[in-house]
């Protein structure tokens, strides 16, 4: 049993209980942790309220991770509330116009979609690790796509593959002050996210008749793997990506 008694955790990207951030709360609340969630705006704001709601003291905080003061300023809220922190999970990605064909993205597009869906790790680290001034774990959420091509995910795989560099040099940046970050690719979930990838239930399918497990994952199997990777189990595990996919990315054909 993984005891996260006495560590507070910031969740930023859970947007309801189809979500993968939602599956990590929960697993994180658990095991104890005090839970801080942050949404994007004040149209997101009840909703995040009410999830909050059913985990112990969690407590929601205002954050749209394009907006340098805001991030600022939330990290200053999060060092009133807590005084410190040892577990961040970015849960975040966006791309417009998705649907386009990377050769098709126009610049404004491709700025987007690395600024929402990798940068923001960057300034959200940086704002995290003069909190954890005992070490910690930094976790974000990747897909398979950053490698192998898959229909219709276009420039969100070049985001996702920027986000996975930008973990290792994360993780060397960090080191020395005790904090690992590390990425998890999760297989295709129907959250609200993957609404926007057309034909998605085509890659579910794939998942099904291909993985070795020959299923799907649930967003609770993803919450176990994060609880392990924010846990004190894994304090040799840094600049890594975690597959939780049913084993989907061991096969060929």
């Amino acid at each position: 049993m993984i005891d996260l008694k006495g560590k507070v955790a910031v969740v930023f990207g859970l947007a309801n209980k189809r979500s993968i951030a939602w599956g990590i709360a929960q697993k994180l609340s658990e095991a104890g942790a005090t839970l801080a969630i942050c949404y994007q705006n004040e149209r997101l704001q009840r909703d995040a309220e009410a999830l909050a709601a059913e985990l112990p003291s969690a407590k929601t905080f205002k954050c749209d991770v394009s907006v340098d003061a805001d991030i600022d300023a939330v990290f200053a809220q999060l060092a009133s509330a807590y005084g410190k922190l040892d577990i961040l999970v970015h849960s975040i990605g966006f791309a417009p116009n998705i649907k386009n064909t990377v050769l098709e993205t126009a610049r404004e597009d491709f700025r987007i979609a690395h600024d929402i869906s990798a940068y923001s790790l960057i300034a959200l680290a940086r704002g995290a690790a003069p909190l954890m001034t005992e070490g910690g774990s930094i976790l974000t959420l990747t897909y398979y796509g950053s490698e192998k091509v898959f229909p219709n995910y276009n420039i969100m795989g070049v985001a996702k593959a920027a986000l996975e560099a930008a973990v290792r040099y994360l993780a060397a940046d960090l080191g020395t002050r005790k904090i690992r970050v590390n990425a998890i690719s999760a297989g295709p979930i129907k959250t609200l996210a993957a609404r926007g990838i057309s034909d998605f239930t085509k890659i579910l399918n794939a998942v099904e008749e291909r993985a070795p497990l020959h299923r799907n994952v649930e967003t609770a199997e993803v919450g176990n793997a994060a609880l392990f990777l924010a846990s004190d189990l894994a304090s040799g595990i840094t600049g890594e990506v975690t597959f939780v996919d049913a084993g989907y990315n061991v096969t060929g054909l």
